[in-house]
């Protein structure tokens, strides 16, 4: 292998390892409650929810970043009280290379609530799958694809190369605390070790190349206002290797309606990444639906590349709520009544 396929190579890998430093994460992280915690499984009002994330950015410095997310999670399952379970798909494409990130997992959780009080639960969450990691060297250029005045397409590159692909087991586990203080006020807050086993990745069979384990954190608090306003104050962290991510801001929700079919609610939120980004969101609430809009505002030392363009991010939540039949036994009245 020649100097300039090395540097090549070298390049090729240098974005799989900087992939594999930050694991899948969103802006919205409060809109992807499966990547969040896996103890958040199952933790909502209602019977079933599903939800979906999809993230796009750097279209204005390389090639485009996409991050595709898709779950469901039900509470109560085989009739068991306090018990949620869960799947979770993740897709990550990054780059020239076209290094690809496809996740399965499923998770399992159980809530404990308090004995005194029914409104204060703690849970705790087990996520596992498995992750496939994937790389193409179709367009990436070689020393020996240039014919001594320019790069010719088609040309083999001449090298061997020992894998594109591997496929690895994770573990991640969870816990949080969830306190309903009232019908619109509610705080909640957790603590998640991902990547427990740090299992191998490498390219070359190195033993000593290990995903890195990840510990996240996150807290909220809703209260009201004002008879239709209400603040959602919400920080994350995040820490994986030598890197680590805070997000702080907070949301206003506005109840545009209460009635029965028509239940809608609209968001607005400001949050800040530490050293990194800004993001605005924009969200709406309609019956069971939840949607989210936010656009990342680049303020990092890229900006210069990007002219503070960041990314766009999309999701969607819907809950499924199922009507019980009441218990009650019905008393057939005499027809002479």
């Amino acid at each position: 292998m020649n100097y300039r396929a090395k540097i090549a190579l070298f390049a090729v890998f240098f974005v799989s390892i900087t992939s594999q430093a930050q694991d899948i994460h969103f802006s919205q992280f409060y809109n992807s409650p499966l990547n969040l915690n896996p103890a958040l499984a199952g933790n909502f009002d209602g019977n079933y929810r599903f939800a979906g994330n999809y993230r796009n950015q750097w279209n204005s410095v390389t090639i485009p970043f996409s991050t595709f997310s898709m779950s469901a999670d039900a509470k109560n399952v085989f009739g068991k009280n306090n018990v949620g379970a869960g799947v979770i798909f993740n897709n990550d494409n990054t780059g020239d290379s076209r290094f690809r990130t496809t996740v399965f997992n499923v998770v399992g959780s159980y809530g404990i609530p308090f004995k005194k009080d029914s409104s204060q639960r703690i849970t705790v969450g087990v996520q596992t799958g498995i992750t496939n990691k994937n790389l193409s060297y179709d367009e990436l250029r070689f020393d020996a694809q240039y014919n001594g005045i320019s790069y010719v397409d088609g040309l083999p590159n001449r090298e061997s190369f020992i894998s594109t692909s591997q496929n690895f087991f994770n573990l991640h586990a969870g816990i949080t605390y969830d306190n309903q203080i009232g019908e619109r006020k509610k705080l909640s807050v957790g603590v998640s070790l991902f990547n427990i086993t740090k299992p191998k990745e490498s390219y070359f069979n190195n033993q000593a190349i290990r995903v890195d384990r990840r510990f996240s954190g996150f807290a909220s608090y809703q209260f009201p206002v004002h008879d239709k306003v209400d603040i959602i104050p919400a920080m994350f962290y995040m820490h994986q290797g030598k890197y680590f991510e805070y997000i702080v801001g907070g949301r206003g929700k506005y109840i545009l309606s209460e009635a029965v079919g028509a239940n809608q609610a609209a968001y607005l939120g400001v949050f800040f990444r530490t050293k990194d980004a800004g993001f605005v969101t924009a969200e709406y609430d309609y019956n069971n639906w939840h949607f989210g809009l936010s656009y990342d505002i680049n303020l990092s030392t890229l900006k210069q590349a990007s002219n503070g363009r960041g990314g766009i991010e999309l999701s969607a939540i819907y809950i499924l709520k199922l009507f019980k039949p009441s218990r009650h036994k019905h008393i057939i009245c005499p027809d002479y009544i």
